[in-house]
């Protein structure tokens, strides 16, 4: 009797590794689904912590808002609160609460400035209310992707109007500049009792608040 040699054939061994080709394909491209929309969310997840963050610190500020005009580096009184369009930086003004852990000889207030350079939205910080012409702010950039900051004022509350029947105040006609009137030297601009801060970042669009400032 002839003896036969059991094995496989030369096309039985390439469907066999046709088979195992797409198995591992369509493995690959399942896991590298699967990995993308984790990185996806991971990254939407870090993006609504910082945008969250920028608010915190904002709103932060805002409720410790103290009405104490100081005096800028070129010995120029600046208001309490300034802002928009027609004034040096975005949104500047006085707050209170500046902790002092290691209880310094300094005040508890502190002038900060809001602005947007670079694509991103800065605060700065000053060490002292009136500052000299080599006083310098310490700057932390809070938000990337920012590609507007836009204030508007609200200066009596007479001025306020809902929109319709509902709770939404309508700010369209809300100043857009909070600045002293310079055809009026020495006259206190006082601080307005609201505000809306509008930020246009690149990835969502535009987002709102509202303000309401002390004692309010």
């Amino acid at each position: 009797m002839n003896r036969v040699d059991a094995g496989f054939t030369l096309i039985e061994v390439l469907i066999a590794l046709a088979i195992t080709a797409f198995v591992a394909a369509v493995a690959y491209s399942s896991l590298s689904t699967a990995m993308q929309a984790v990185e996806s969310t991971r990254a939407s997840a870090q993006r609504t912590y910082e945008i969250n963050r920028a608010w915190m610190i904002i709103s932060r500020d805002l409720r410790q808002f103290v009405a104490r005009p100081v005096r800028d580096e070129f010995g120029q009184v600046e208001p309490a609160m300034a802002g928009g369009a027609a004034a040096r930086f975005a949104l500047s003004f006085t707050r209170g609460g500046w902790h002092n852990p290691n209880d310094l000889p300094r005040s508890n207030l502190q002038r900060v400035n809001y602005r947007v350079e670079d694509g991103a939205l800065w605060r700065d910080t000053y060490p002292v209310l009136d500052r000299a012409p080599d006083t310098q702010p310490q700057q932390v950039r809070l938000l990337e992707g920012v590609e507007l900051l836009e204030p508007v004022f609200l200066g009596d509350l007479a001025a306020a109007e809902r929109e319709g029947r509902g709770l939404t105040i309508d700010t369209s006609g809300w100043q857009s500049s909070w600045v002293a009137d310079t055809s009026a030297p020495g006259v206190e601009l006082l601080p307005p009792v609201a505000l809306e801060i509008r930020l246009e970042l690149d990835d969502l669009g535009e987002l709102r608040r509202i303000y309401a400032l002390p004692p309010l």
